[in-house]
């Protein structure tokens, strides 16, 4: 649970009990079903966390592993960096890991990192390759470029977080598992949140499972969707993280674990520059992270702009949907989801973040990012 933050009154905060019942109708329905084994939701504003629901087999104490809702948090790490002038997103990686010059990798820049442009998107590192410095570097040598950085967007779903990760290491002289929880998780008083899992945590971590089926290739056609391209993370990948040693890696670009309700705060922490007095972001830090660095560049799935800050998700215009927010949250919502189905999100518009975590992986892509739109979509408009 969120340290010292007993749940407040939705109305102390000026959110609508009955719109928030249409939330939590819309975000129970699968679990009804027997689609999904668990689930749990948080609403918070105004520095307070007014919702907190579980559903199945998830409880209040229940933990989730986040996946890709863990690259804000470790992105936030580095902004520290950058705020401190510890950091510059100009300076080329290899300026900062000589082992990364290889394979003419040397005009990556630590920008390029957080926004997906680095080049190199499915360069392969295992989980437990961390730590071993040398076979850390070893990978970093031999990543090759699959296109020249900065010229087109690219999801990277783990690699670029690696070496953004390894950075933060360098710069600040202690692990970035270390740096997440001294300078992040309890400055906001979230010590439910891990950016690698302590081993006498994991009794309290729903296991990852896979449910419904998977469209085929016959469905894509006959919706005229495009197919999702194959990516390193597999049915197997996913389940990798119900190992224990693995959690504990604290995977930088997925492996975070924490319930929903530390998701909205940490973002409530995002919207006000901290939490508790203490002051963590300046406001300068926000705006500038929070910029849309990516310009005309789109997916290759959609052709939608991508509208990347760093490391971060910002929704945009009206096609926000196809970015993973609602289609009522406003054009400056920013976060970052996770594969499976979380959500991770505030809205500077109405002060509202979201935190929604669930261990059941659907299968069905278009249900699950349909489901995701509308639970985002009722959460948007939760004010009284």
């Amino acid at each position: 649970m969120v340290e010292e933050q007993l749940l407040t009154s939705p109305e102390s905060v000026g959110l609508d009990p009955e719109k928030i019942a249409v939330l939590l109708t819309r975000v129970q329905r699968e679990v009804d079903e027997g689609l999904l084994p668990g689930v749990q939701v948080a609403l918070a504003r105004n520095g307070k966390l007014a919702v907190l629901e579980s559903y199945g087999a998830a409880n209040a104490d229940s933990l989730f592993c986040i996946f890709s809702a863990t690259k804000a948090i470790t992105s936030a790490a580095a902004w520290l960096l950058i705020q401190d002038g510890r950091l510059d997103t100009s300076e080329k990686v290899a300026d900062i890991i000589p082992e990364f010059a290889s394979n003419e990798k040397q005009a990556v820049t630590v920008e390029q990192l957080f926004l997906h442009t680095a080049g190199f998107p499915s360069a392969p590192f295992a989980p437990l390759d961390w730590n071993d410095p040398m076979r850390r570097m070893q990978r970093f040598d031999q990543w090759v470029l699959n296109w020249p950085p900065g010229s087109r967007f690219e999801y990277h779903p783990t690699s670029s977080m690696w070496v953004i990760a390894d950075i933060i290491e360098r710069r600040a002289g202690i692990s970035f598992q270390q740096f997440v929880r001294e300078q992040i998780a309890q400055p906001l008083g979230l010590l439910d949140l891990f950016v690698g899992l302590p081993e006498s945590e994991n009794f309290r971590v729903l296991p990852n499972e896979h449910v419904g089926e998977g469209l085929t290739d016959e469905d894509y056609t006959r919706l005229g969707i495009p197919k999702p391209p194959v990516t390193e993370v597999t049915e197997e990948a996913i389940l990798n993280f119900n190992n224990p040693e693995i959690r504990a890696v604290g995977v930088p670009g997925g492996g975070g674990v924490m319930g929903a309700g530390e998701l909205a705060m940490f973002y409530q922490g995002l919207l006000h520059g901290g939490a508790r007095g203490n002051q963590i972001w300046q406001p300068e830090t926000m705006a500038s992270v929070r910029r849309v660095r990516t310009g005309e560049m789109r997916d290759a799935m959609f052709g939608k702009l991508v509208n990347r800050g760093l490391g971060i998700i910002i929704a945009g215009d009206d096609e926000r949907n196809y970015r993973g927010f609602g289609k009522t949250n406003s054009a400056d919502t920013f976060g970052h989801n996770g594969a499976g189905g979380q959500l991770a999100w505030a809205d500077p518009a109405t002060g509202i973040s979201l935190g929604y975590c669930t261990s059941g992986h659907d299968r069905n892509t278009l249900r699950q990012g349909r489901r995701g739109v509308a639970i985002s979509s009722f959460a948007a408009v939760c004010l009284a």
